[in-house]
């Protein structure tokens, strides 16, 4: 009978035991009451394993300890152990922490807090979230399930295939890849690092995304932006509102309202006010739109484009329709295209046109080319100008050449014509004339007190002239001349001018702002081609 009683004790024993799980795990399985709003569908978070499960008095959670497995919404999560509380519908994990939602999303740390209702998880301590594209590594992050969105605010860093992103904030989206950045943005590449204040960055298509004051450095050079995008692989970049590129000694700029820019190619596109400045060279290059190739030095720049080289004492300033400049080492070429205009303050110039090469210090100008100085004016159908140091030292005319001297007063003009014909200059004055094949001369001749005697003229094969405090103190004939002066009483107005005689002041640059007129020419200048008028005449070039 003792026995029986014994075995019944036990039996009872047992079945509340059983019992007791039973009820423990129903009531896992209900919502906490009151605490969950109406408005949320919020599902209870399922506690599916855990080796040791406890409870002590006036502590609400309850303790669960041992391979602890979490199940919430499609996320699974693991612990070595954990807090759970059933009202809120929430839980702490310690150590070994993972999450893994699906199989695309893992996330590992020391520590999770996780609130079933607003589906958001807070990590802390070691943590580390991949995905198939990218790792984050940081000690702070939350996790919004709901949105998809991770974020951290004390520091983290972002890894992929490609580059290594670091900020003191950031969020991350797992399924749009989008990432964004700020405060402290550092992004480093195998080939070049960027530093940003604010950028946003895509996983997937490598993409960065500038939108904050940015520096782009490479052992190329560095570019300084706020606005724009660089993809990563290719190293094509867009940039916005007047960003810089530099090269590496900080010696030479591009800079535009928007420019397309290659690192690798090294090749500029620039749209927009483009400003190209080389430091060194002492040369700048402007336009409404540009290009530059950083690595052979070459720029070109058109609509309302105009280049200046200050590297001499005078600076030269010069505009066309097309602008191309060249660099090396050591010398740099400026060419212009169409209605060209030049402004020196000791040299002025129009043709259709021009190249300045620093190689010889030439200046070479086509196309109905004129050259004013002081008040000397020179055309001809080829104009080559050579420059010394900071002055005009010669220049010399080709294929027909008229030069004209105002004398600056009741229209008064001496003239000299030729078929190849060089003026020397003396500190930017004009002091010597050449003249080879067909001269010509009109000029005034004056006494020492100024009376004019009247107007000589002279043709011959050669002609020489010296001239002093603009005056001519030497005239030199050769070869079969004739001359004859004409007293200005009985001076026709028509004799006062050679055949082909243009005064062009008009057309003058009169300052560096006055480089972009049109060189059109009043219809009563026009002139015909230079060579065919002398092949009419039967004139041998």
């Amino acid at each position: 009978m003792e026995k029986e009683r014994s075995y019944i004790l036990q039996e009872s024993i047992l079945l509340l035991s059983v019992l007791f799980v039973i009820m423990a795990s129903a009531k896992a399985q209900q919502p906490p009451p009151g605490n969950i709003s109406a408005t949320t569908d919020a599902q209870i978070i399922e506690l599916r394993q855990a080796d040791l499960w406890s409870k002590r008095a006036g502590f609400e959670a309850e303790i669960l300890t041992g391979n602890v497995t979490f199940f919430h919404q499609g996320a699974l999560m693991y612990c070595d152990s954990a807090y759970m509380y059933q009202k809120t519908n929430t839980f702490e994990a310690f150590s070994n922490v993972r999450m893994e939602q699906g199989d695309t999303i893992f996330v590992y740390g020391d520590y999770l807090h996780y609130d079933g209702n607003t589906r958001l998880a807070r990590l802390r301590n070691n943590i580390r979230m991949e995905d198939r594209t990218a790792t984050l590594f940081t000690d702070s992050l939350d996790f919004d399930r709901a949105a998809n969105l991770g974020y951290y605010f004390e520091g983290g860093m972002l890894v992929d295939d490609e580059n290594e992103l670091t900020s003191f904030w950031g969020q991350y989206d797992p399924e749009s890849k989008e990432a964004l950045f700020s405060d402290s943005v550092k992004l480093v590449n195998e080939d070049y690092t960027i530093f940003a204040d604010t950028l946003k960055y895509n996983t997937e298509s490598k993409y960065a995304d500038i939108l904050g004051p940015s520096r782009i450095v490479s052992d190329s050079g560095y570019v300084n932006t706020s606005k724009g995008w660089y993809n990563t692989v290719t190293e094509d970049s867009r940039l916005f509102d007047r960003s810089e590129v530099y090269s590496i000694d900080g010696t030479k700029v591009l800079t535009g309202d928007t420019i397309l820019y290659n690192r690798l190619s090294g090749e500029g596109e620039v749209f927009g006010n483009m400003y190209l400045e080389d430091m060194k060279k002492k040369t700048i290059l402007q336009g409404n739109y540009g290009f530059y190739n950083e690595k052979t030095e070459y720029g070109f720049a058109t609509d309302s484009a105009f280049a200046i080289d200050y590297s001499q004492q005078e600076s030269l300033f010069v505009h066309g329709d097309t602008l191309e400049m060249e660099t090396d080492s050591v010398y740099r070429d400026i060419k212009a295209y169409h209605e060209v205009r030049f402004y020196r303050s000791d040299l002025q110039g129009v043709c259709d046109s021009m190249h300045y090469s620093s190689r010889d210090s030439m200046v070479y100008m086509i196309g109905e080319p004129v050259i004013w100085n002081e008040n000397n004016q020179i055309l001809g159908n080829q104009i080559d100008i050579y420059l010394n140091d900071s002055t005009i030292e010669k220049a010399i005319i080709k294929d027909y050449a008229l030069a004209v001297q105002d004398r600056g007063k009741d229209q008064q003009y001496n003239q000299l014509s030729g078929r190849d014909m060089t003026a020397f200059f003396r500190q930017g004055d004009l002091y010597h004339v050449l003249v080879e094949g067909n001269a010509e001369s009109l000029y005034y001749l004056v006494e020492e007190d100024s009376t004019i005697i009247g107007l000589n003229k002279t043709e011959s094969a050669y002609l020489s002239m010296d001239i002093e405090n603009e005056q001519i103190k030497k005239l030199k004939l050769w070869s079969s001349t004739t001359a004859v002066t004409t007293p200005l009483p009985q001076l026709k107005p028509e004799d006062s001018r050679m055949k082909g005689f243009v005064w062009l002041d008009y057309l003058r640059p009169t300052g560096p702002n006055d480089i972009f007129r049109s060189n059109e020419r009043r219809s009563s200048d026009a002139t015909e081609p230079r060579q065919r008028r002398f092949e009419r005449e039967n004139i041998t070039l």
